[in-house]
């Protein structure tokens, strides 16, 4: 497993998977924002994003 997911990629990734979870339990949202959120949240913490994988696309920087 190479990683994809560079600083910027992640720190949104985490924040905004934690707002998905935070509106989903916090109302009536359907439960699919929950798991969106999670999604984000793990593939942040990770580093590595499979859809990034499969596109070919990485947002870390290359190191010399």
């Amino acid at each position: 497993m190479q990683l994809n997911v560079g600083g910027i990629d992640r720190t949104l990734r985490i924040v905004i998977g934690s707002l998905l979870l935070l509106v989903t339990m916090t109302t009536n949202a359907i439960g699919l924002w929950g798991l969106l959120g999670m999604i984000a949240i793990v593939s942040g913490f990770m580093r590595f994003c499979p859809l990034y994988a499969i596109a070919g696309i990485s947002t870390r920087k290359k190191l010399a």
